[in-house]
């Protein structure tokens, strides 16, 4: 059985879809703490958020009836510097839940909670 790459359907960027209760909450997290911006929102209220971040993309999905967060990272972001945005997330008060270091030290991944208690793991890109 052949799958869509033998007929030359590409992929572009995936985004993570993470569940909110709050938008404006969420949205001011994701813009004044993380530095997204939003560059799409659609329902009156809002109920659907597209924010960017130089090539990364998250969407914020209203889900009223959340109850928990999950207890397991649901995004990962990609990150030149893992360090410097450690220190810039702690500086800014984002909840910090996990660090791994490598052999030297340097800050290889980090886990955060934001806003809505959605975990998101930062790592170091390529």
């Amino acid at each position: 059985m052949d799958n869509l790459a033998d007929h030359g359907v590409r992929f572009g960027r995936i985004a993570a879809v993470l569940p909110v209760i709050d938008m404006q909450r969420a949205e001011r997290f994701y813009s004044r703490v993380l530095g997204f911006r939003k560059t799409y929102q659609a329902g009156d209220p809002v109920r659907f958020i597209i924010m960017e971040r130089d090539r990364g993309e998250l969407h914020l999905s209203f889900q009223p009836n959340m109850t928990i967060a999950s207890g397991f990272p649901v995004a990962h972001l990609m990150v030149d510097d893992p360090d410097r945005f450690f220190n810039a997330c702690k500086a800014r008060g984002v909840r910090l839940l996990q660090q791994v270091k490598d052999e030297d030290g340097r800050l290889e991944a980090f886990v955060i909670e934001d806003s809505e208690g959605n975990r998101i793991d930062i790592g170091r890109s390529a």
